[in-house]
């Protein structure tokens, strides 16, 4: 038994038809199209199906805008903003006033730092703005100094205050 997929016209008349009409006709045995044309339809099709589908989904991503959340103080010349984190997993912000330091620490797990804005310091390697270090696990990490000041994000695990070797 065939059931007729509803032509767009059944749509609310201000909104956008689910299926374009072309699609409909295919869906329904009532044209015929060429391999191309197929192609084309099943592209347009699989657009249209994940825009709705990530539509949906749109509450369950997270975004934190520059202007949310709280900056923290972290130590000297040093703050920190909390951007998220699950299972002991922080992603987070810290932000280095000119002449701010990191003593030489260790990381439990690979910790991921790109510079924002400013340079930093590590030893003698210099990181500019755009600039990515990873911090390997339990390997000892130089001090890190910002002689101008610096913007960081982090991933990795949760920062201790006081970063002891």
């Amino acid at each position: 038994m065939d059931h007729p997929i509803p032509t767009p016209d059944i749509a609310a008349p201000d909104a956008e038809p689910v299926l374009d009409a072309d699609i409909v006709d295919l869906l329904n045995g009532s044209a015929t199209a060429s391999t191309q044309g197929d192609a084309l339809s099943m592209a347009r099709v699989k657009r249209r199906v994940l825009a709705r589908v990530a539509e949906d989904q749109r509450g369950q991503h997270l975004t934190v805008r520059a202007a949310d959340g709280q900056w923290q103080p972290f130590g000297p010349g040093l703050s920190l903003k909390v951007l998220h984190e699950c299972e002991g997993i922080m992603s987070y912000l810290i932000r280095l006033a000119p002449g701010a330091s990191l003593p030489a620490h260790r990381h439990p797990i690979d910790e991921e730092c790109v510079v924002l804005e400013g340079a930093l310091r590590i030893g003698e390697l210099e990181v500019g703005a755009g600039g990515f270090h990873l911090g390997r696990q339990d390997k000892l990490h130089m001090p890190i100094v910002s002689e101008k000041g610096a913007l960081i994000f982090l991933r990795g695990a949760a920062p201790e205050a006081t970063l002891l070797v």
